[in-house]
């Protein structure tokens, strides 16, 4: 009778299956006192490493491999009984999401970028539009002799919006794509475990929100190339003579110091007007911070 009951105490001796075993079902213990190891002990580390063993093998696996174990875990009578314990510890250990699903401010920074790139005429509503927009800057700044190289900074701004809007395209293709991919795993994996519409919500919009500093950066170079187009071909020397040879290498150095962020603020503003000895008026008539001559894209 006794070895029928130890039989019966590991069906792993006689199945070969891994079963879990409860606590105090064994006929050994650990000793307090001496913190020695019992056979029962000794069987659940057995069976908890080689569970973990398939686990880590699972990537090793071919395709084929991996969508029959998948149908057979799908097929399994035990699955309804294993999701529901997982509800049960979802339910227990999970983080509230009430105070995740608030929307986000717009980044600042993300707008004054998207203020300039419409402003300059490379965004807007019309997709690689804006030609108009370039030629009334550029007719804005003179016209005659600087007649070339007005028409070749429209060249040059078409062909960096054109770069902009493919880099743009590949961006968005990529971000659906990935996001796309993303729920139809988490669709795929709450067959098995349970995940609400929320949670997968939530995790498009931290896939959007890491894919957002790709678009930051591609925006920022925009307009720092815009803005050093501007300087090289829209120098109209007009506006020279209106500041005094410091002035204009303060504001020539402040410009290219802040590419990143052209606008200066009203603080900045008014530094600006007291080391060039300037006017605030005159620091606003340029616009945003571009070199000296191109103040009247501005106007």
């Amino acid at each position: 009778m006794e070895d029928q009951s130890r039989g019966m105490m590991h069906p792993t001796s006689q199945t070969g299956m891994l079963m879990p075993q409860h606590y105090g079902m064994g006929g050994g213990s650990v000793d307090p006192g001496q913190g020695t190891t019992t056979p029962d002990n000794e069987g659940r580390k057995q069976d908890i490493n080689t569970i973990l063993e398939q686990i880590m093998n699972i990537t090793d696996q071919s395709l084929d491999e991996a969508q029959a174990r998948k149908h057979t875990l799908n097929c399994h009578r035990m699955k309804p009984a294993l999701f529901s314990v997982l509800c049960e510890i979802k339910e227990k250990t999970v983080l509230s999401l009430r105070n995740t699903q608030e929307e986000e401010p717009p980044d600042p920074q993300l707008m004054r970028l998207d203020n300039m790139l419409i402003a300059e005429g490379v965004a807007g509503p019309e997709k690689g539009g804006g030609a108009g927009a370039a030629a009334n800057a550029s007719a804005a700044a003179g016209a005659g002799d600087n007649a070339i190289e007005h028409s070749d900074y429209r060249a040059k701004l078409g062909q960096i919006r054109q770069i902009y809007h493919q880099e743009l395209e590949k961006y968005e293709q990529a971000c659906n794509e990935f996001t796309t991919h993303v729920m139809n795993l988490l669709r795929e994996q709450s067959r098995t475990r349970p995940i609400t519409p929320k949670e997968i919500e939530r995790m498009v919009q931290i896939i959007h929100k890491k894919f957002s500093s790709i678009q930051m950066q591609l925006k920022q170079s925009t307009c720092e190339a815009v803005m050093i187009l501007r300087s090289r071909f829209l120098d109209a020397r007009k506006r020279r003579r209106n500041f005094s040879k410091q002035a204009v290498e303060l504001l020539n150095d402040y410009f290219y110091t802040h590419l990143a962020n052209p606008y200066p603020s009203e603080e900045a503003k008014e530094e600006l007007a007291r080391v060039c000895d300037i006017t605030v008026q005159q620091v606003c008539s340029r616009g945003p911070a571009a070199p000296v001559g191109g103040a009247e894209l501005y106007k």
